[in-house]
């Protein structure tokens, strides 16, 4: 057994590690760059980078607000704000608290994983390094194509969900045009220097948290009868949801059903540990950030999903929509907001939730692209995205990346919507793929440490509930494919899917497998 046990240092607060490629912007450019060659806004700004060390150096120009803010915003998608309504309307209220508690401890334990291991190892493309070296470099590969192909898969749906959101508003403009302007407005922030999608992350993270904050002290009062007479929260409502269409709808089925919904809300959550590699203290920066995460999850997750339970009936039509899962008319957010007759509440929430979509199909163009220059790194993939201009840009991989992004026209025609279900299938399963094997990798980190013979203590961060939390956090990340593979086959109702909806539901293990 002992030649299975990966090598592990002991110098852990060192930047490099021997075997790992270093990202971390440590060596020292030959020239001294002006400042707006540095922020990405100059001609010079996308010549090739050439360092006094070799491999791919990233600059570590993110500081510790931002590292924050990736961490928080990341924890809070779309699918809260818009894939609740139709968790709501399957499993009611309680199950919708219980699942998504559950699913919140599983990422506890994932993302303190992750950050014990980006604090001993701040590389850049960590999820798929950690695999490599811990688990199989096969497995790494297959991992970090995985997660390449997630975000690139992901960006085309939410530039047609944004655009969709402005249709709220301007029903009579194609949905094209929209798509267009996100677009190139995603093009503007990943090609011109990381702080462009630092601050994107960092202030549009604030308005989330900001809006979630807005919309549980509307929540509280409209709960209490302190709505205008205009609206149907005029009076005293209490828990009467929770008796009367009731707390738990559909049985096992029900609750299976929505633990689907919360596992995949929950993605994106693990983008702090790429962006660790960008900040120039990791060591400093990256607890305080993985610390808040839970905090927060609890916080305006389950508060704001309480409330959503208190306002809206789970046998409410309109959590259906025409698709639940991209209709903005479904989110219970709006629901509420239109159903208070406070004027202007239900345009508030639809550009929160424009923001939303906007935010994590900016995310996607940061983590694939960065994964996709640390497979370049290690022969993994096609040389061409090794390249890295002065800025500290992966800019061919942030281009390939973005180059997805025109796949969102495929909409515009009448059987966009069928492309895009295949689509969507193929990134199906590949968040919770990560997320095993970062609690995977955690494990046999903690056997590689000890058998080398050293302590914990000589761990700066370390996860709170150890390896213990590492294998509650696969077990729970098991747990959900077998739930979708139930739901899937038996879904809601009296009959049974289609092969071509469970095999739609499991379209990502195949590609997998391949890699």
């Amino acid at each position: 057994m002992a030649e299975n046990i990966p090598y592990v240092e002991k110098h852990v607060t060192s930047r490099h590690s021997d075997d790992l490629p270093s990202y971390g912007g440590a060596a020292e450019l030959k020239e001294p760059l002006g400042f707006w060659t540095r922020m990405g806004c100059t001609p010079e700004s996308f010549k090739r980078r050439t360092a006094v060390e070799e491999g791919v150096q990233l600059n570590q120009t993110l500081k510790a607000r931002h590292l924050h803010m990736i961490a928080i915003g990341g924890s809070i998608g779309a699918g809260l704000f818009v894939g609740s309504g139709s968790a709501l309307s399957r499993g009611g209220p309680g199950v919708l608290l219980v699942d998504f508690f559950i699913i919140s401890l599983m990422m506890f334990n994932v993302v303190y994983s992750l950050g014990e291991l980006a604090v001993v190892y701040p590389v850049s493309g960590g999820f798929y390094t950690y695999s490599a070296r811990f688990i199989d470099p096969s497995w790494g590969f297959a991992m970090g194509w995985n997660y390449v192909f997630q975000w690139a898969i992901v960006l085309p749906p939410k530039l047609v969900v944004a655009g969709l959101t402005v249709g709220y508003w301007e029903a009579d403009v194609s949905v094209g045009v929209w798509i267009t302007m996100f677009l190139i407005a995603i093009i503007i922030i990943n090609i011109f220097g990381v702080l462009r999608y630092g601050e994107e992350e960092f202030w549009s993270s604030m308005l989330k948290l900001a809006a979630i904050v807005i919309f549980m002290i509307i929540g509280l009062i409209l709960v209490l009868g302190g709505g205008p007479s205009n609206g149907i929260y005029d009076g005293y409502r209490g828990a009467r949801l929770w008796h009367d269409p009731g707390a738990f709808r559909n049985g096992f089925k029900g609750v299976c059903s929505v633990f689907v919904t919360a596992a995949f809300a929950f993605s994106g959550t693990e983008l702090v540990g790429l962006a660790a590699a960008e900040t120039a203290n990791p060591a400093k920066a990256l607890p305080g950030a993985v610390k808040q995460v839970f905090r927060r999850i609890t916080l305006f997750y389950i508060l704001s999903l309480f409330f959503i339970g208190l306002l809206v009936r789970s046998d409410d039509d309109r959590l259906l929509g025409v698709n639940p899962l991209i209709d903005v008319t479904a989110s219970p957010f709006v629901i509420v907001a239109k159903d208070a007759g406070l004027v202007g509440f239900d345009s508030f929430m639809n550009v929160v939730i424009l923001i939303f979509f906007f935010s994590i199909g900016n995310s996607g163009v940061y983590g694939g692209s960065r994964t996709l220059t640390a497979l370049a790194e290690q022969g993994y993939a096609p040389k061409l995205f090794k390249y890295v201009d002065k800025s500290g840009w992966p800019l061919p991989a942030t281009i390939a990346i973005i180059a997805f992004g025109l796949l969102a026209y495929i909409n515009l025609d009448a059987q966009g919507p069928v492309v895009f279900d295949w689509l969507l299938a193929l990134s199906g399963l590949a968040a919770l793929f990560t997320w095993g094997s970062i609690c995977l990798a955690h494990i046999r980190f903690r056997s590689a440490w000890k058998h080398h013979g050293y302590t914990l203590d000589e761990i700066p961060f370390q996860a709170a509930f150890g390896v213990y939390g590492s294998w509650a956090g696969l077990a729970l990340v098991i747990v959900v494919p077998i739930a979708q593979f139930y739901t899937a086959v038996w879904p809601l109702g009296d009959g049974v899917n289609n092969a071509e909806g469970v095999f739609k539901s499991y379209l990502a293990l195949p590609v997998v497998v391949l890699f």
